[in-house]
């Protein structure tokens, strides 16, 4: 992932989580909230309930290879935080990547059924 397609600071998190629409699944929680940028931003948070610093470290590894590995699926102008559930921890990388994969594709498929609906 490069470091133009990560969100950091504080306020946009909280900008992104308090306006963007909620999508979720067991594992994840991802909110999309349109941007002012040319390309997709992620942001990825893992609770402290999880895990120590070195299984949350894990995780964010983890999700940033299953991000990179989808890219073709993601839409410009859009950010993307990813908020991991406790019940991340149960699944193996594979099964995660499958749950993910779902998810963003359920999304994209309702937004394009909802901008079909305007035309």
């Amino acid at each position: 992932m490069k470091k133009k397609n990560i969100v950091k600071d504080n306020k946009d998190f909280s900008k992104i989580i308090s306006n963007g629409k909620n999508y979720w699944n067991e594992c994840f929680s991802i909110y999309i909230y349109n941007n002012e940028y040319n390309n997709y931003r992620f942001g990825i948070s893992v609770s402290k309930k999880i895990g120590n610093a070195v299984v949350r470290n894990k995780i964010k590894r983890q999700m940033r290879n299953i991000i990179d590995k989808y890219k073709n699926i993601y839409q410009n102008d859009k950010d993307y935080i990813i908020i991991i559930r406790k019940k991340y921890v149960n699944y193996n990388f594979h099964e995660l990547c499958e749950k993910y994969f779902n998810l963003i594709s359920e999304i994209h498929k309702y937004k394009e059924i909802k901008d079909e609906e305007k035309i």
